[in-house]
């Protein structure tokens, strides 16, 4: 099995500011100044592009979820290099020790893995599929968060809590403003051209699960539908619990193709009604 475990040692140099960034604070709570800090920021983030860069042009567009997937990926480092660490203040000394259950491949992981296709595929239909991908099942998976956080405040490590809000706001603001720079496309098509990827990060989600199984000790469940571990969502959870895998998989994969489509109707009626107060301001 694959256990990626240090000897405990005197920290040096590196790991005497891994200790800094584990700086711990009370976890935030649901709807409290933190929760609602995010929230406003995210909203100022949605205003700003969505009023001064809808109509940027390809370049400046690229450009702007280059930095938005900079900022996603250097914050995951942050939080994967302060979570592999553990110091104990009593002895004065420190291991590494990664936990393969918080690696990043999640829903709301995607967008990490996705943004650069985003960035430097040339136009057409495969960008297109991204693009779509994570303007809905990317913003149905920050949405989620931010509507309701409690799960993901598991940490008393402030960066952490910080990296969580920045990661899951940045979601719905790359969202919404993907949906305001490509109105010209945003049609049912645009909707059924999310589904390949979802697909295809699914299955690898998939094979993961299955080789990991074999090969890292713990808890492993990549998207949460590994035949070998509960899956912890709300609704789910009893699906899986319940009925049998395949039909639990299939469950699954239907049941995030609808929340796309919800997500989908929602911003095209938000859209209809902005062209309706507006104008039409299609490019």
């Amino acid at each position: 099995m694959l256990n990626l475990l240090s000897a405990p040692t005197a920290p040096n140099t590196f790991e005497k500011i891994v200790i800094f960034l584990q700086y711990s604070a009370p976890r935030p709570g649901n709807y409290g100044w933190f929760h609602l800090m995010f929230v406003a920021l995210a909203i100022i983030a949605v205003v700003l592009l969505c009023v001064f860069f809808r109509d940027a042009s390809d370049k400046k567009f690229r450009r702007i979820l280059l930095i938005s997937w900079l900022v996603i990926l250097l914050f995951e480092i942050y939080k994967q290099v302060v979570f592999s660490y553990n110091y104990n203040a009593e002895t004065g000394l420190g291991s590494w020790h990664y936990g393969w259950g918080s690696f990043p491949y999640q829903l709301c992981s995607t967008s990490m893995y996705l943004l650069p296709f985003a960035v430097w595929l040339k136009d057409g239909k495969l960008r297109d599929s991204v693009l779509s991908f994570l303007a809905l099942f990317s913003f149905f998976g920050g949405l989620c968060v931010y509507v309701f956080p409690n799960d993901v405040f598991h940490t008393d490590i402030l960066g952490v809590q910080i990296q969580t809000m920045v990661h899951h706001g940045l979601q719905i603001v790359i969202a919404i403003y993907i949906v305001a720079h490509e109105r010209k496309k945003f049609n049912f098509m645009f909707f059924l051209r999310s589904i390949p990827t979802f697909i295809v990060m699914l299955a690898i989600a998939m094979t993961l699960n299955l080789v990991g199984h074999h090969f890292i000790e713990g808890t492993f469940n990549m998207f949460y539908i590994s035949p070998y571990y509960p899956c912890p969502l709300v609704i789910l959870d009893n699906i899986y619990a319940t009925q049998p895998y395949a039909l639990f998989l299939i469950i699954y994969a239907v049941g995030f193709v609808v929340c796309a489509l919800i997500m989908f109707l929602i911003q095209f009626g938000i859209l209809k009604l902005c062209q309706a107060i507006y104008g039409n301001t299609r490019k």
